[in-house]
């Protein structure tokens, strides 16, 4: 359980996260935990990740090791570096292959937001990658997230990463699965 946003906006670029991890009904929050955020910084992209609490140290890992061959600028790019990452992650991660036979792909069983100076791109599990052009969210809150992120995305005066942050809050305030303190940062476009 979490949520994450990403916004672009007059030239920048935010993005954010909750802090919170849950355990069936337990929750782990900032508070008790040292090592709560969801954003890994990997060369010029910023990573927030959804799913569970190991894909961040997996991508950590992944992304240091493979940190020279990594390009994360395009669509494009970033679908070959999933693909390569899901491989990594069924062999030395021990992914388990998922059992639902509706599905034709198998999941990575993460979804995340990407944001460097290029854009802001989301991949979901299934490894569809989609450039956005205004905001998105994902995870247990981003219904909330989103809402926020459209009422008040028009507002000249609000930046990209006030509305990221606020997003974050609204999601806190209704979704039980989303929790403070928010971990947001901003980048500018090339």
């Amino acid at each position: 359980m979490t949520t994450i946003s990403v916004v672009r906006k007059d030239g920048e670029i935010a993005i954010a996260a909750d802090t919170l991890t849950k355990w069936g009904s337990g929750k782990e929050s900032a508070k008790y935990i040292q090592n709560s955020g969801k954003i890994i910084q990997t060369g010029e992209n910023l990573i927030a990740v959804t799913g569970n609490a190991t894909f961040k140290l997996i991508l950590r890992e992944y992304f240091d090791e493979t940190s020279q061959q990594i390009k994360l600028r395009s669509v494009e790019e970033i679908f070959s570096a999933w693909n390569q990452l899901h491989l990594k992650l069924k062999e030395k991660y021990f992914l388990i292959p998922e059992e639902d036979k509706e599905d034709a792909i198998e999941s990575s069983r993460m979804d995340v937001l990407i944001a460097n100076p290029y854009g802001i791109f989301g991949v979901s599990g299934h490894r569809t990658v989609q450039e956005f052009t205004r905001f998105y969210a994902y995870g247990s809150g981003s219904d909330y997230a989103l809402g926020s992120m459209w009422s008040m995305y028009e507002s000249p005066e609000i930046s990209a990463e006030t509305i990221a942050r606020k997003s974050i809050e609204a999601a806190s305030e209704f979704d039980d699965g989303t929790g403070l303190p928010i971990d947001s940062h901003k980048i500018k476009l090339i």
